[in-house]
């Protein structure tokens, strides 16, 4: 029998957030008591943020293949071929928790965490993005998590060295004590030297890799996995701490590693650290595995094992290495200032052993530990679905055109220059379209391919009605793909959601999940990689359901494709998709009138589907001048923001009830404009293909009007959406 260090006792359990039956089942597997050190690695590998144990179930449901999918969720990242022998390598994940307790740090340190699951698949990073929710604008505390979050993803991607080439940023009130911090990076890779965590061999060496381990961050996952109440201050030590510069050098020195052919499987340490990534290699790989502590290097004196195993301390890798390139691999770490220490080998045990002074301090099945984690079916009940609203039972505005300035400036229609100014947009050098369009564009260096990227989600429409937000969550980021010109190859998801013991919240997840999984299918657009974030609660008060989807996409050719914004006077403009009828849960509804309610807007996905192809072909074909998707604010807001970012105005003539065809929010529509010479066949080819097309209106002028309804300046409504965020940021 192993020694117990400390005495296990019901508080020390339900600290480790472990329920009474899980440790229970914790005393039936192992025929013992714990050691702490053990009982430590159970609840690391059995909180929620590592295991999935409540939401495993309906993940299941998810499409996850399709014909250029290499490498589907279970690993690091997804894998995507995109040809020539390349793959796209990409992923997201939340860092919520810790970013509302140490905004700086929590933002930055889950930059760094989602690059490492990039590059420990042997690809280099080339893109990133991020979904940013925060609390309302005056609640004291928005202020300083917008003002730390920001500059942690800023100091850690661009000293890192990737392109930020999109993402989003909102308020609402329902966030004021759990803000979300969703990262997403991509990387660029051989589409034949894909690397994974699984461990294959028995007697071969455990290295690590990387940055020495510290106390900082043990316990992160558990506290991940917690709701949040009085005590927050007291979580602040099990927040990591990143170094970017070291997170170059591990990426260099992996990358160089990996060319050699040493490496049998490479794992991040992530959440949990050394326990997750030691578990996660050997179980995938049916090995056990055997650590000496004594071996790993720490930056910290006396440091107990328990702190070892569950300390998250960033830029650490673990890795199963061919024996006979030992001296080499050491070799090329040592170049690159880090550490590489043997620290461990696989076995055929099927037992993960801890070693430490000496003494055995774990000794655990391996495969119960990290793939037989506990699997809950948590009891949900259908959300309550809220009615249709018909906009002719909602009022008008006051006045059109102070309405629409509101819309794009206020806190969630306003510019987010701000943001995305302190990011480097443009490093790497192959950025073709930034932040503020319809999805930021890269190009695959050595070749005329492009890659597009977008992230999204509307929470309101998720807590009005789970099944069509999810959908529509999917479908917003396919169309903002199409809206660029690129073919969308596949999806991650960034699930946050409040605590799923309550049947409700868990009937939010699991109808989220029908749509997300309905649209994927529909829109040929699997889902690849992706996060799950739970227990995101305040003294109970849960967050917005907030399924964020981060979508990639490819161009054949990275110079043949749209912009968001008016290019010539006197081009056509045409909607396509029918006219706005649909008020219930709009920005317009929320923002004018200071109403959350009515159903969300349907997605009709084979609608969506047919005119997406058809807008993708024609901006192939060079026959569009500009492209932008209608969504949040309707028409109106479209309109205004093309004007905005080229400074030309418009007229427009609409039809139907004003307020709805101007502010309505009716899914899987967009303006496009056309140079004259090119209208007449440009409509015969749109109606042909079976989709609605109107032309409203032309380019031109510094005035955006919409004909008996309202005339602002493009000057006055790009000053509105200039302005917001820097004189919020500026407010003391």
């Amino acid at each position: 029998m192993i020694p117990n260090d400390i005495k296990i006792t019901p508080d020390l359990i339900a600290s480790h957030g472990l329920k009474p039956d899980e440790y229970e089942r914790i005393l039936e597997l192992i025929g013992r008591e714990p050691t702490f050190t053990e009982l430590g690695i159970f609840s690391a590998m059995w909180n929620e943020h590592c295991s999935y144990k409540s939401s495993k179930k309906w993940l299941k449901t998810l499409p996850t293949k399709g014909p250029r999918v290499l490498q589907g969720p279970g690993e690091n990242a997804g894998v995507v071929d995109i040809g020539d022998g390349q793959a796209v390598v990409f992923k997201m994940e939340s860092h919520n928790h810790p970013s509302y307790i140490e905004p700086y740090q929590g933002a930055a340190t889950g930059v760094g965490g989602i690059l490492r699951d990039v590059f420990t698949m042997g690809a280099r990073p080339v893109a990133a993005m991020n979904a940013l929710r925060f609390g309302e604008p005056d609640h004291p505390r928005t202020r300083h998590l917008v003002s730390g979050v920001v500059s942690g993803v800023g100091g850690y991607g661009n000293s890192f060295g990737v392109p930020t080439v999109g993402g989003e940023v909102e308020f609402h009130a329902r966030y004021n004590g759990n803000c979300l911090v969703n990262a997403f990076a991509a990387g660029l890779a051989k589409s034949d030297a894909i690397f994974l965590a699984k461990a294959e061999g028995i007697g071969l060496p455990v290295v690590y890799l990387g940055a020495k381990t510290g106390r900082d961050g043990v316990g992160g996952a558990t506290m991940a996995s917690a709701e949040f109440d009085d005590t927050i201050e007291e979580k602040r030590p099990t927040v990591q701490v990143g170094d970017p510069f070291t997170e170059k050098c591990l990426l260099e020195a992996c990358l160089e590693l990996m060319e050699t052919g040493a490496v049998i499987a490479i794992q991040d340490m992530g959440a949990a650290g050394l326990t997750c990534s030691a578990v996660e290699m050997g179980a995938s790989g049916d090995l056990g595995i055997e650590l000496d502590l004594d071996k790993v290097p720490v930056r910290e004196e006396r440091m107990s094992a328990y702190e070892m195993m569950l300390s998250e301390s960033q830029e650490r890798m673990l890795m199963v290495l061919r024996p006979e390139k030992e001296h080499e691999a050491e070799a090329i770490f040592k170049k690159w200032g880090l550490d590489f220490a043997i620290v461990g080998k696989t076995t055929d045990t099927l037992r993960f052993i801890v070693k430490h002074q000496g003494e055995v301090v774990a000794d655990l099945p391996i495969k119960e530990l990290g793939d037989e984690a506990p699997e809950y079916d948590r009891p949900w009940v259908e959300p309550k679905k809220r009615p249709v609203l018909p906009a002719s039972e909602i009022e008008e505005p006051a006045d059109y055109a102070e309405a629409l300035k509101t819309l794009v400036g206020n806190a969630n229609g306003a510019s987010r220059r701000w943001v995305y100014e302190q990011y480097d947009t443009l490093i790497q050098g192959n950025s073709a379209a930034t932040p503020g369009g319809d999805a930021g564009v890269i190009r695959v260096e050595g070749t005329r391919k492009g890659l597009s990227f977008s992230v999204d989600v509307t929470p309101r429409y998720c807590e009005a009605d789970a099944f069509e937000g999810g959908k529509q969550a999917v479908a917003e980021v396919w169309r903002n793909l199409t809206a660029v010109g690129s073919e969308p190859l596949a999806a991650t998801d960034n699930l946050n959601f409040g605590n799923p013991e309550k049947p409700e919240i868990m009937g939010q997840f699991v109808g989220c999940i029908k749509g997300i999984g309905e649209a994927c299918r529909e829109l040929d657009f699997p889902i690849v990689s992706g996060n799950v974030s739970l227990y995101n609660e305040t003294h109970g008060e849960a967050i917005l359901p907030t399924p964020a989807i981060g979508g990639v996409g490819l161009l054949p050719d990275v110079t043949v494709r749209a912009g968001a914004a008016f290019v010539n006077e006197g081009d056509a403009i045409l909607l396509i998709g029918g006219n706005g009828t649909h008020l219930g849960a709009s920005q317009y509804l929320a923002d004018i009138l200071g109403r959350e309610e009515g159903a969300p807007p349907p997605v009709d996905l084979a609608a969506e589907k047919r005119r997406g192809t058809l807008v993708r072909q024609l901006i192939g074909a060079a026959r569009l001048t500009a492209v932008h998707d209608i969504s949040s604010g309707g028409l109106g807001v479209a309109l205004a923001e093309m004007a905005m970012a080229s400074g030309i105005g418009a007229t427009v003539k609409i039809n139907g009830l004003a307020h709805a065809a101007l502010f309505g929010e009716d899914q899987g529509r967009y303006v496009v404009t056309v140079a004259q010479d090119k209208l007449e066949s440009v409509l015969e080819d749109i109606l042909d293909g079976g989709v609605d097309v109107q032309q409203i209106g032309t380019t031109g002028g510094t005035d955006l009007t919409v004909e008996g309804i309202l005339t602002i300046s493009v000057a006055n409504l790009k000053k509105a959406h200039e302005d917001w965020f820097p004189n919020y940021m500026a407010t003391a």
